[in-house]
């Protein structure tokens, strides 16, 4: 998950995302970078799986087998907005939907970040795999726009490695949804102790679900290292009037469904950042998914030469953003917050109700496939009105109804990824950790 942290005071009032701003919508415009880029870093080595038994794979809990007996996530366009998706045999519905970081198709992962996440997502089944792994939708397209990655770097400045900011983020929700994209998965995250300005993400974001009824996805970022997002104050009692650490997408709740993660014991993980705007919860710790650079799977990365689990807040993401294809293929009729409003009404509830860890509990894909019937729970609010234009000639359904960067604390740890349209006191980092 890119991380973007904002070092300054908390704010004296409550954390709320910006207006929607519809000027602020980005352009239609083909993906291109916003300025030359080039190769720093090596690509990523992935990790050969260990595990060597269903049990092994944190998705066996989930009992897929019978859920696919109602669907596969058959016609579902999954966007993965994230490093880019290499090709694999198991991703046999793979498009490429563009690249702001190279001269690429979005077919292109050297960082491994996004096309785990697309296994996740859409992984096809393997009779040869003895994990059983398989993604959630493996009917499903995933539609790969590479938005960022920390092996590139801005060619006008050679002492930044990283690249993709808040603005290519806006514009890559677009593109996605322009796409004909069902669903957008965001494994990325801008986070600050205080206010955030990313009224760009916010119109992309009303554009996407509210013209062309798209269900938009997103990680709750991760605490715990200098690598990632500063805790919340206070977690007990936290709300929209206690909250300090804003983030963004996932503040934008009228858009956009949240996910926490979970260990492979079901309990919230530690990682997982805490907020009002939490919907949901899923397995995001010792994950297992496609190999980025061979045919197989893989349940671990190399990076600065040790070996790290596939754990995080963006590998729950992705197993949300599965399940929403599921739905939408069972349930067609169904609008973009009425499935948002199914996935949370059917999670299994925290003894005491929601929760800022797990929101409304953790997902149970039978139950939000298994009837015609929306089940009891906490309605999805609705969005305030706003004044969106009008879906272009070219978008497939007539209608379907942040991260900016802001400055970031200097004294970052080396894995920080500068942002492209920033100095290098703008950071992101790869959720690859359970820090």
């Amino acid at each position: 998950m890119i991380t973007i942290a904002q070092c300054c005071a908390p704010p004296a009032r409550a954390l709320t995302p910006p207006p929607i701003d519809s000027s602020r919508l980005p352009a239609a415009a083909l993906p291109a970078p916003p300025q030359p880029t080039e190769q720093r870093e090596m690509c990523t080595v992935p990790r050969q799986t260990r595990a060597t038994s269903p049990a092994a794979n944190p998705l066996h809990t989930l009992d897929m087998t019978s859920v696919w007996r109602l669907t596969r996530g058959e016609g579902q366009r999954v966007a993965v907005i994230d490093t880019g998706v290499n090709r694999h045999p198991r991703l046999a519905h793979l498009e490429a939907g563009g690249d702001y970081v190279a001269a690429g198709d979005g077919a292109q992962d050297c960082d491994g970040h996004g096309t785990i996440v697309a296994g996740i997502i859409a992984a096809a089944p393997d009779s040869t795999d003895q994990v059983g792994f398989a993604g959630l939708a493996p009917a499903a397209t995933v539609l790969s726009i590479r938005q960022s990655s920390t092996k590139f770097g801005p060619t006008a400045n050679p002492s930044v490695t990283g690249f993709g900011d808040v603005d290519t983020m806006a514009m890559a929700v677009r593109t996605a949804a322009d796409r004909g994209a069902t669903v957008i998965n965001i494994s990325s995250v801008a986070c600050a102790a205080g206010p955030l300005d990313d009224r760009a993400l916010g119109a992309a974001l009303a554009y996407a679900v509210d013209v062309l009824d798209v269900v938009v996805v997103a990680a709750a970022g991760n605490v715990g290292g200098a690598s990632q997002c500063p805790k919340q104050t206070e977690t007990t009692g936290l709300s929209w009037d206690t909250a300090t650490v804003a983030v963004s997408p996932a503040w934008y709740d009228d858009y956009v469904l949240t996910v926490g993660a979970l260990g492979t014991d079901g309990s919230p993980s530690s990682f997982s950042l805490a907020g009002p705007w939490v919907d949901v919860a899923a397995p995001g710790e010792d994950m297992v998914s496609l190999d980025p650079a061979g045919s197989g799977i893989v349940d671990g990365l190399t990076v600065f030469d040790r070996d790290i689990p596939i754990s995080g807040t963006s590998y729950a993401a992705p197993v949300v953003s599965g399940l929403v294809a599921l739905v939408r293929a069972r349930f067609p009729e169904l609008t973009a917050r009425q499935v948002m409003q199914r996935i949370e009404a059917t999670a299994h509830r925290p003894a005491a109700g929601w929760n800022p860890v797990v929101g409304n509990g953790t997902i149970d894909p039978l139950a939000a496939v298994s009837s015609d019937s929306i089940s009891s729970g906490t309605p999805v609010t609705e969005a305030r009105p706003i004044d969106l234009p009008q879906a272009p000639a070219t978008a497939r359904r007539a209608s379907r109804a942040a991260l900016l960067g802001a400055g970031v604390c200097a004294a970052v740890a080396a894995a920080a990824l500068a942002l492209s349209a920033a100095r290098s006191r703008r950071a992101a980092r790869l959720d690859i950790t359970r820090e």
